[in-house]
């Protein structure tokens, strides 16, 4: 009842309309790339370059991959897919390694525009798909995770699942068995892409097997699609998986009365294998961490002591308002809420689609459990529209008039979406001047060398100047952060330098133990003769503490850009390790660069001000009086100059940085940190640093322990 008009669309009307959908989406893509082309402080190497800080990973690891640099005890395997696609498509095409990065996800993640209007297709309702195709394919969320720039496994990561969409479809819809091949192939693919992937397939199984049994138990040919699902899905490598699919296939296809004879003990076979490689034990894990937020890190090796979760920092792991979780699914509230509509209204008309709520369901889940899942739901919300439109004008008598509100309707649901490309102007991961050091660096340390920063650093650190980090964008649970979080934020230098030196030889060290059984904090105090954290930390202050024998550098990267998260990196230390229920008292720390001077108060934004004749600090009605007050600046040939008066004993202490137009407002704590005192003051004790590059930009300092 609820079916549109069939289309017959020829073979070249079907080219056609792909071709135009992809060089929509691609060129929208452009749009960023045109905003940034004239900022030089964003091109290295003659190219932009990227806006995602875990690019860095990947293509760091392609450029092993391409120069066969295998290191087993890098924290960040090479063999991911990403760099091994990263690294064939540098030697296919005859561009720069900079402009690949660059381009990739434009040109690979519109690639989803193809499934979609197959899926149309499939319904005979190619225009269905094609409208789908041209929304899906720059929907706010979708657009962000593919754009230039963002190189990432996301560019494929929703491209692979649909397609796996497109080949049930046809299996569904036709009940051939040539159509089963295809649901392992592109199951196996996006398990070889993705292994996250896991959860959302063997939900796939499920609501096929459960549906088979509720509504069509005779119908074998269900059971076989489970079964492929199954084989796709086993954490097998892809080959073996493609092979066990043909085999299976060839003998349904040529031996059908033996097979349904044998169908049930083949199929027993593979479901014992399921639970044998792993099950739902992977699926466990995944829902503990994303949607339960279960704070425990370490499952497979022991913890004594309470860190902080870091997932409580990533703003996309956590709960989004409904407006913008509509938004970032279909660009404005009001189509998403017609998407919706439109998605049940196809589910009923077309009984096949009800394999894709596990699809909308994991982006649906984003409302509580953080905006990036919001990715997975945009491509069924774009179906949804798209038939709710041709539903509706389908019964407009005038093919003219038709055709007209068919392309106004979509060109406005299409507009949100392209405003917010128009505005969505994501910065580099860093500038030039950033990268200079960094390349600067490249020339001075060694490859085995250490590079200690906050974990947000990691990949373009290891990228550009190719050494080896503590903590990265994959490797940043608590046991881990702690340490990083202590050396930038303790005020006793020679703590900083004994944590410096004693993790980086324990870290080394325990990636050739076989025998570690705890988590990497612990397992150096414990190799050190400590289980009090207290006891431990207290003894790092100590000048006669006996540190291991010294295996290679360590360098300590500060960039002004942390300033920012400073407040967030000390949440990681600041805190009592033996009992998660008492709460320290955070340390004041204000950065702003909105500065408006009257004359006898400087406003700094979010109710604090400076009043002047007073020497007193605002923080909304309280009065507090300036400690000291610093001015720290250039000079014209680059040297840093600091000037400092004190007013009181006691109170916050202000510094003004007239080179960067900002202002900062701190306590004695941070005032006294170690980031604080040796970037923004360049103050450090010679016996345990020396200055290696002294940019405004980022400073970095070599370990002499």
């Amino acid at each position: 009842m609820l079916k549109l008009h069939e289309d017959r669309t020829s073979i070249q009307t079907l080219i056609l309309m792909i071709l135009i959908a992809y060089l929509f989406s691609v060129s929208l893509r452009f749009l960023w790339v045109h905003e940034f082309s004239s900022l030089a402080q964003f091109h290295w190497n003659n190219e932009l370059m990227i806006n995602t800080n875990d690019g860095y990973l990947f293509a760091a690891d392609a450029k092993d991959v391409l120069n066969n640099n295998i290191n087993a005890k890098s924290i960040s395997p090479i063999e991911a897919p990403m760099a091994e696609l990263t690294a064939l498509l540098s030697k296919i095409f005859p561009v720069s390694f900079e402009t690949l990065i660059l381009y990739m996800p434009a040109f690979i993640g519109s690639l989803i525009i193809i499934p979609l209007i197959l899926i149309g297709r499939a319904f005979q309702q190619t225009t269905m798909g094609f409208i789908a195709a041209l929304l899906g394919s720059i929907a706010n969320s979708y657009y962000n995770r593919t754009m230039s720039g963002y190189y990432d496994t996301d560019m494929l990561n929703i491209v692979f699942p649909v397609f796996e969409m497109f080949s049930l479809i046809l299996a569904l819809t036709h009940q051939h068995n040539r159509f089963l091949l295809p649901i392992t192939l592109s199951i196996g693919l996006y398990q070889w892409w993705y292994p996250q992937a896991y959860a959302l397939d063997s939900a796939l199984f499920a609501i096929i097997l459960v549906y088979t049994i509720l509504v069509n138990r005779k119908n074998i040919f269900f059971y076989k699609i489970a079964l492929f699902i199954l084989i796709g899905i086993l954490s097998l490598p892809l080959t073996l998986k493609i092979v066990l699919a043909s085999v299976v296939f060839v003998f349904f296809h040529f031996q059908e009365q033996l097979s349904q004879k044998f169908f049930w003990p083949i199929f027993i076979t593979f479901m014992g294998a399921y639970f044998y490689t792993g099950g739902f034990d992977y699926i466990w894990t995944l829902l503990k961490l994303y949607i339960f937020h279960n704070t425990s890190e370490n499952t497979t090796i022991s913890s004594s002591l309470h860190y902080y979760n870091v997932i409580d920092t990533v703003r996309e792991a956590g709960h989004i308002p409904f407006t913008v979780f509509a938004e970032r699914i279909s660009g404005h509230t009001i189509t998403f809420i017609l998407s919706c509509i439109g998605y049940i209204m196809a589910i009923i008309a077309y009984r096949p689609l009800l394999i894709t709520l596990p699809l909308v369901g994991l982006g649906f889940i984003a409302i509580s459990s953080g905006l990036r899942f919001t990715i997975y739901a945009v491509p069924m919300m774009a179906i949804g529209f798209a038939y709710l439109l041709l539903w509706l004008t389908q019964r407009i008598e005038k093919p003219w008039l038709r055709y007209v509100s068919v392309i106004f309707f979509t060109v406005t649901a299409l507009y949100p979406n392209y405003a917010h490309i128009k505005e969505y102007m994501t910065p580099t991961v860093l500038t030039n001047q950033e990268v200079t050091s960094l390349e600067q660096l490249h020339k001075i340390a060694q490859r085995e060398d250490y590079v200690v920063a906050w974990w947000d650093y990691g990949y373009p650190i290891r990228y550009y100047s190719d050494v080896k980090t503590w903590i990265d964008g994959g490797k940043h649970t608590g046991d881990v952060n702690f340490p990083a979080s202590y050396v930038l934020t303790t005020q006793d230098p020679l703590s900083a330098a004994h944590m410096l030196r004693l993790f980086t030889e324990y870290t080394e060290n325990g990636y050739s133990d076989t025998n570690k059984t705890q988590n990497d904090f612990e397992y150096m105090m414990s190799k050190e003769g400590f289980k009090d954290p207290e006891e431990f930390l207290t003894a790092l202050s100590l000048p006669e503490y006996k540190l291991p024998k010294k295996t290679r550098n360590i360098y300590l990267y500060l960039p002004l850009r942390m300033m920012e998260i400073l407040p967030t990196v000390t949440l990681f230390s600041n805190l009592d390790l033996k009992n998660p229920n008492v709460h320290q008292q955070q340390p004041f720390f204000y950065s702003t660069q909105t500065i408006q001077d009257t004359g006898k108060i400087v406003d700094l934004g979010s109710g604090l001000s400076i009043i002047k004749d007073k020497n007193i600090i605002k923080l909304g009605t309280q009065e507090v009086p300036i400690k000291s007050f610093y001015q720290v600046s250039y000079s014209s040939n680059k040297i840093l100059q600091v000037n400092e008066q004190k007013f009181a004993s006691e109170g916050l202490n202000l510094i003004y940085m007239p080179s960067y137009g900002r202002f900062l407002v701190v306590d004695d704590f941070y005032l006294n940190s170690t980031y604080i005192q040796m970037f923004v003051f360049e103050r450090y004790d010679k016996n345990l640093f020396e200055p290696v590059i002294l940019d405004p930009m980022s400073k970095i300092f070599k370990l002499k322990l």
